[in-house]
């Protein structure tokens, strides 16, 4: 399939390029700014009218800048600290303001992709290809959201088709560590409907994760994705949604004594459908608004262990929601929205050492209510209560505001709320034998959380500057304790977890053809393990994170070079071995990447890239080496 596609990619690239050879001069006609509209919460709503700490990456910044991995596109957001291990593809957490990493919701195109059975979602298999844009809410979004949403909700949109066109593209591209992608994609529409259809493919051989040995560690990754949206009336519309991805990762296990990595043929490979079909409903000159949507994900992952053998497992999960919303305008100065809302979802898991089947089901009812006030004032509530069949049931509330500040070009942002998380399928049914046990009795991780932030516009908007102070904790914690046995056991912890911080953001895009970007984040979070007991810093939440990046426009804005750094405070790990200490310290790292691309005509364009160009030799988790330095290069068309 890589030769297939790659090959494919190469040759329609090399086929559309006489087609438009001829150089068309670029003109330079302003551009108006579409106002931004964000999902943050059961409606939608304009950026700058909502008062929750929000950062969004359009397509055409992961594009321009050849991000090829989405992880590494979080890793330049305020808040966000990424451990991946080992090479690309590899196991890749996402933790939010010191959180855990299954305490993050992953949304693409409308459908939950966490995992079913470990509860978070694994990063290294989120290529970066076909996104339009990325919306990211920080704090407990759990009252919209639902489950797993304590910490923020990451909410990807791949691209959509545009009406009464056509539109295709090519790419291709190499590099280091015999690397070699291809992507191709198809888009349009006719007067009522549009669709798109991509698929990208990636292979790497790799390069060692151990220090023992010579084992490239590679991985593979073939993703589809295509949606629709057809008009049935002008007031009535059905999508659709299907995604495949089937990848391949190769695994280095740990010694038991020294948690180092050591060579083997260990390997995982996973197969997950991801599909949804919705219906939209507008009526009373749009001041009714209902929609309905069903979704559901089949996920199978299997193991191969040169010391443990085959195990494999198999998850369902299931949504149905319902919503209703009514808009009021016919008072002065005021606008006010209420929604009602149902959700029903069943899950399902299958692990290889249990003959069993577990599944479980939910349901729940929300609630929400918008307010904008003298065009200034912004408010956003909402309640939601969930029935669950397989543990306690959970209440939670949220409440955020916004005030832009007349002729200030200031805006003040503000919310809280709470949040759950419920327990794993492993947690609550997972057993190996004289080893683990599970927890059938374990009630959902609770949490309280706040924040409040300004941010403030200067030279007309050439300079914005976001700071935001945030505080959360998190209570009922399920963690793991090992029993006289030797045996282990999840358990509801009666300590309290902390984290708070600071975020710090700034764009800058008010000289000719150069932009900058920067992120800071200070972070402490700390973990209890009984009431009034020691605190301990928690795992793998650097203290200090940053990022900075530039950007350069010329030559008639056909050429294009970025650099960008981004830096990670040291930071503690937790190790499992008999010689080395429980706690270790992963020293701090600054990776610098620079790139580039020219557009050769109004169909062909070239670019490339180094990442870690000073070569540096870091970790994120301990025992597991990182990429070194690395190029890439490639070519991309249009027609």
């Amino acid at each position: 399939m890589k030769t297939y596609l790659a090959g494919a990619s190469l040759l329609a690239i090399v086929w559309c390029q006489p087609v438009l050879a001829q150089d068309q001069p670029a003109t330079e006609t302003p551009t108006m700014l579409d106002e931004i509209v964000i999902a943050d919460g059961l409606t939608s709503v304009e950026l700058r009218k909502s008062g929750r700490a929000v950062t969004v990456i359009t397509g055409k910044e992961i594009e321009k800048n050849q991000v090829r991995y989405v992880a590494d596109a979080l890793r330049f957001v305020p808040g966000f600290a990424v451990s991946q291990t080992g090479p690309y593809g590899g196991l890749t957490q996402v933790r939010v303001r010191g959180a855990e990493g299954n305490q993050v919701l992953v949304v693409i195109d409308g459908v939950e992709v966490n995992d079913n059975g470990q509860g978070e979602f694994d990063f290294g298999s989120l290529l970066a290809d076909d996104i339009d844009r990325i919306e990211i809410l920080r704090g407990p979004q759990s009252t919209f959201w639902g489950a797993n949403a304590m910490s923020g909700v990451i909410n990807i949109t791949t691209k959509k088709g545009e009406r009464n066109s056509t539109k295709s593209t090519a790419r291709t591209e190499v590099g280091t560590d015999g690397t070699v992608m291809g992507a191709l994609s198809t888009r349009g529409g006719g007067e009522n409907f549009d669709y798109s259809l991509a698929g990208v493919l990636r292979r790497s051989e790799g390069f060692n994760i151990s220090d023992i040995g010579k084992e490239d560690d590679g991985d593979r990754n073939g993703t589809l994705n295509g949606k629709f949206t057809v008009d049935l009336s002008p007031d009535t519309v059905v999508d659709g949604t299907l995604r495949y991805v089937n990848r391949r990762s190769d695994l280095d296990p740990q010694h038991y004594d020294t948690a180092m990595t050591y060579d083997a043929d260990d390997y995982m490979k996973s197969r997950e459908f991801f599909g949804s079909i919705g219906l939209t409903n507008t009526a009373h000159d749009g001041a009714l608004t209902q929609k309905a949507r069903f979704s559901g994900n089949d996920i199978h992952r299997f193991n191969h262990s040169e010391d443990f053998g085959d195990s494999w497992n198999d998850g369902n999960r299931y949504n149905a929601t319902y919503q209703a919303s009514y808009r009021y305008d016919a008072l002065e100065n005021q606008v006010n929205q209420v929604t009602a809302g149902y959700e029903w979802q069943r899950e399902t898991f299958s692990p290889s050492h249990l003959a069993e089947t577990f599944s479980r089901i939910a349901h729940s009812l929300i609630g929400e209510y918008r307010g904008e006030f003298f065009d200034q004032f912004y408010l956003n509530a909402g309640a939601r209560q969930d029935w669950n069949d397989a543990f306690s049931d959970a209440a939670t509330w949220t409440v955020s505001a916004a005030w832009q500040i007349p002729e200030a070009e200031t805006r003040l942002h503000a919310s809280i709320g709470t949040a759950v998380t419920n327990p794993t399928f492993y947690e609550q049914f997972g057993y190996i034998p004289g080893t683990f046990r599970g927890n059938p009795n374990l009630k959902p991780e609770e949490s309280l959380g706040w924040d409040v932030g300004v941010e403030k516009s200067f030279f007309d908007g050439g300079l914005v500057v976001d700071v935001t102070y945030f505080n959360q904790n998190l209570e009922n914690e399920i963690a793991t304790v090992y029993n006289p046995d030797f045996t282990s056991t999840p358990v509801n912890r009666n300590g309290e977890s902390r984290r708070q911080g600071v975020e710090v953001s700034a764009t800058v895009d008010f000289f000719n053809g150069f932009t900058m970007g920067g992120a800071y984040t200070y972070t402490d979070a700390s973990e209890q393990t009984v009431a009034g007991g020691p605190r301990l810093a928690e795992v793998r939440r650097p203290r200090h994170t940053g990022s900075l990046n530039a950007a350069y426009l010329f030559h008639d804005d056909r050429a294009r070079v970025f650099a960008e750094a981004v830096f990670n405070g040291k930071m503690e790990d937790a190790v499992f071995a008999t010689f080395v200490p429980p706690r270790v310290t992963l020293g701090g790292y600054t990776v610098v990447n620079v790139g580039g691309s020219f557009k050769v005509n109004e169909t062909m364009e070239i670019f490339g890239r180094i990442d870690n160009l000073f070569d540096r030799d870091y970790q994120e988790v301990y025992g597991f080496n990182t990429p070194g330095l690395t190029a890439f290069a490639g070519m991309k068309a249009t027609f």
